[in-house]
């Protein structure tokens, strides 16, 4: 059976002018959202993963713009879709946010308003974006709220934001997403700020929303270990291009770029006692400059001479599995994978 459909980006290019000069921030990627999976996008800080999802909803800052390509949303009533990158009028947007499309900021706090009760917040997003009363809305926000997993939402429903920990505003940020009666829920780290224990109860709670609400999910992260237990697919993103997409079990256990790898050799768990943890060696490349050859190349000890000269294509391991890496060309001498990229394969860390 086919699965449908939701977004189709297709070679989408994202640019910004900074003090004169062109900062190519997204770099022709391509790719699919299906109904009710959950993608991860997963890369360094500045690799472009916020940037590229903000289109979706046309909330670039005003130096920005999409210089090409397209990003279709197919989840609405027009079975022919609509073209995002089409859309200049803001009336024409807010059909678009939330109701179709929602997102869940990384920071709770300045997604929150902190002179107005958390109902009232939760309210405002139900009276926009559903036709119903304000009794019916008050009930309706309760039941976001036990939604959630915030207790007692009577009494909650008059607090503030102050009033609240860390865990339990992402919770409320989660319920106002939820409230909008979204197709697509877009999570732009939404556990970046929490500790580890509250970390895994989002997780948690975003797989159940996920479940009872039918919603397709992408999930932004710079960390691999937050996926694990949650994502269908992952896309890995370095340097504005997507360099390597697949299941997450192809992500994990097959996986082919280097870049991969070295995210993998990251991981913490990964770490052994007495030893130092791994780090990536080197930067990013500057965006404003040209780049030449495959983007990682300056900080891969495996490169090869072409990848300094070349960008390598997708090729395709798999029908769901692919990478950007000269490294699966048949004339390619074989290098050794990471020894924590081996212990992954065998079982020996998940």
């Amino acid at each position: 059976m086919e699965r449908k459909k939701m977004l189709e980006v297709k070679d989408l290019d994202i640019r910004f002018e900074l003090r004169g000069k062109i900062l190519h921030a997204v770099r022709g990627i391509s790719l699919d959202l299906y109904k009710g999976e959950v993608l991860a996008i997963v890369g360094e800080s500045g690799s472009g993963k916020s940037v590229f999802t903000r289109s979706f909803l046309g909330l670039l800052e005003k130096n920005g713009w999409v210089a090409g390509g397209s990003a279709v949303y197919y989840g609405g009533n027009d079975e022919s879709g609509v073209e995002l990158t089409a859309i200049e009028r803001e009336k024409d947007w807010i059909k678009i946010r939330g109701h179709e499309i929602a997102m869940i900021m990384q920071d709770p706090m300045t997604s929150l308003n902190p002179l107005r009760t958390i109902g009232s917040q939760i309210m405002e997003a139900i009276l926009l974006h559903q036709k119903v009363g304000r009794m019916d809305a008050i009930k309706k926000t309760m039941e976001y709220l036990e939604d959630v997993g915030i207790e007692e939402p009577e009494k909650r429903f008059e607090q503030y934001p102050h009033e609240f920990s860390g865990g339990m505003r992402q919770r409320v940020v989660i319920a106002i997403a939820i409230a909008c009666n979204p197709r697509i829920l877009i999570c732009d780290e939404p556990t970046t700020a929490l500790d580890v224990t509250i970390q895994a109860q989002i997780l948690d709670l975003l797989k159940e929303l996920r479940r009872k609400y039918k919603l397709s999910v992408i999930l932004i992260t710079h960390d691999l270990g937050v996926v694990a237990n949650i994502a269908d697919r992952v896309a890995v993103m370095y340097a504005g291009d997507m360099v390597e997409i697949g299941t997450c079990e192809e992500i994990f256990y097959d996986p082919r770029h280097p870049y991969t790898w070295a995210l993998l050799s990251s991981l913490p768990q990964a770490g052994q006692k007495g030893t130092e943890l791994f780090s990536i060696p080197g930067t990013p490349p500057s965006l404003f400059a040209s780049i030449q050859g495959d983007a990682f190349a300056p900080r891969n000890p495996r490169a090869l001479k072409i990848d300094f000269v070349k960008c390598p294509p997708y090729f395709e391991v798999s029908p769901t599995h692919k990478a950007k890496t000269w490294l699966l060309d048949p004339r390619a001498p074989k290098v050794p994978l990471p020894p924590v990229v081996e212990k992954i394969r065998k079982g020996g860390l998940f």
